[in-house]
């Protein structure tokens, strides 16, 4: 089709011939990189399907596939089968989470770890101060963990239905850390991951950086669905699968262990790399409605388990642990001295101590205290909101009916005082997205700061 017919064809995307240089398919690549980039290209837009775009420019269609497949491994578009390539819903703005003190707010945004316990651990620091190898704690020596550290690491996790050895066990500068390590380890760019819909946005940026391409999979109110799974598995090329099964972030969602059961014989059969990362496990135990063992249990050649201490015990430390099957070992370890060379000793010995002397423990049970004080209120003051995931979450999935997108929510949020996260911050793409906000209960200093931060929301979402 000559290009002058399209004068009025409407497309959404109709760059210009002679913006093209060669070779053509990084020229067109670059062009849709920067429009995405800069806002001429909205998130969830549906880009020309590939045959008509190369008619409109007069290309060949493999340019076309070339340029889309680059922008697809820098996740700035995603493919959808059957209903065609679109924008990525967080392709124009970086989308990790942390804590900005550049605006004072109230905050329902980051989700911190009621850190009110910290007393515990600076009573623990004292005595690590005490040692007589705290010198030992300073130097290079043992970049995975110190031999005592990781035992204890494997006593914490035992509650939790963990059971490894400690050749499988590394120290990590916390879940993020972790998160790199695996997929700079066990990954290659453009290799996919099967993902719930919703799902850790610093997984998602970090994903991204690393040109891991995220699978989109539907889930239901116990998680990602197996048949789903399935699906994607006989379309494409799935390598590994991330889950949070014990308190999904954002959704809170629990997975039971007949569906862990399940999502283990599809890991099993089409021989993928399981990262399950399991931060809130301690919330279940003792919980017999809640608590299943780790998918790491049924299938532990094939999985990455992750369990951090931020949220259980403190978040400043960061110090998290990863076990793996031993055919990963050499791997992981690669990637730890290629791009965390070591975990400080020094703040690993403090979570030590804590564990050992069972003031871990005590802090958990306190933040689960905290956090069912703060769901009741949170339920106090919405008490249409459905009632799903986990009862001690530490934050809460709201609906919302307000169409705006989420950079404009979140700004007016900021603006009346309190920070929020919009649901487009989690989301990796798919047929449908809702709107959501997932409201953060764990960082307020106070019951009373939360409710003040809650009423404030409720104003607001209720005019």
């Amino acid at each position: 089709m000559p290009i002058n017919s399209f004068t009025d064809y409407p497309m959404s995307w109709k760059p210009e011939r002679t913006a093209l240089s060669r070779p053509l398919y990084l020229s067109l690549a670059s062009l849709l990189e920067h429009d995405i980039t800069n806002g001429l290209l909205a998130p969830g837009t549906r880009l020309p399907p590939q045959r008509e775009l190369a008619d409109f420019l007069d290309v060949n269609f493999t340019t076309i596939t070339r340029a889309y497949k680059l922008c697809e491994l820098k996740g700035l578009i995603y493919a959808v089968t059957g209903s065609g390539t679109f924008v990525s819903p967080n392709a124009a703005r970086s989308i990790t989470i942390s804590k900005e003190m550049s605006h004072e707010c109230i905050e329902l945004g980051f989700v911190e770890s009621f850190e009110l316990t910290n007393s515990f651990v600076a009573e623990a620091a004292k005595k690590v101060m005490e040692k007589g190898y705290l010198e030992q704690l300073f130097n290079y020596n043992h970049p995975t963990g110190m031999p005592h550290q990781k035992a204890a690491a494997l006593n914490w996790m035992k509650s939790f239905g963990m059971e490894a050895d400690i050749e499988q066990v590394c120290i990590v500068s916390g879940a993020q850390n972790a998160l790199a390590v695996t997929l700079l380890g066990l990954f290659e760019p453009g290799q996919r991951v099967a993902v719930d819909m919703y799902t850790y946005a610093n997984f998602i940026e970090i994903s991204k950086s690393l040109r891991v391409k995220l699978v989109p999979i539907p889930g239901d109110e116990h998680g990602m669905l197996p048949h789903a799974l399935e699906y994607q598995c006989q379309q494409s090329d799935i390598h590994g699968v991330f889950v949070m099964p014990s308190c999904s972030n954002p959704t809170a969602v629990v997975m039971p262990e007949y569906r862990k059961k399940e999502l283990a014989a599809l890991i099993r059969k089409h021989h993928l790399i399981v990262i399950e990362d399991d931060p809130h496990a301690f919330l279940s135990v003792q919980t017999p409605d809640l608590y299943s063992p780790p998918i790491y249990r049924h299938v532990p050649e094939q999985t990455i388990y992750i369990c951090s201490t931020s949220k259980s015990i403190c978040s400043g430390l960061r110090v998290a642990y990863l076990v793996f099957g031993d055919v990963f070992q050499k791997r992981i370890h690669e990637a730890i001295f290629s791009m965390n060379v070591k975990t400080s000793s020094l703040d690993a010995e403090i979570v030590t101590e804590l564990i050992l002397s069972g003031k871990a423990s005590a802090m958990a049970d306190k933040k689960k205290q905290l956090a069912l004080s703060a769901n009741r209120l949170f339920d106090e003051l919405f008490p249409h909101s459905p009632r799903t995931g986990h009862p001690l979450s530490y934050y809460r999935w709201l609906p919302i009916s307000d169409p705006a997108d989420g950079n404009r929510l979140e700004s007016f949020f900021l603006s009346k005082g309190i920070r929020v996260y919009h649901s487009d911050r989690f989301w990796t793409g798919g047929k449908t997205q809702g709107n959501y906000l997932r409201i953060a209960l764990s960082s307020t200093s106070s019951l009373d700061e939360l409710r003040k931060g809650l009423e404030i929301l409720k104003e607001h979402l209720e005019t």
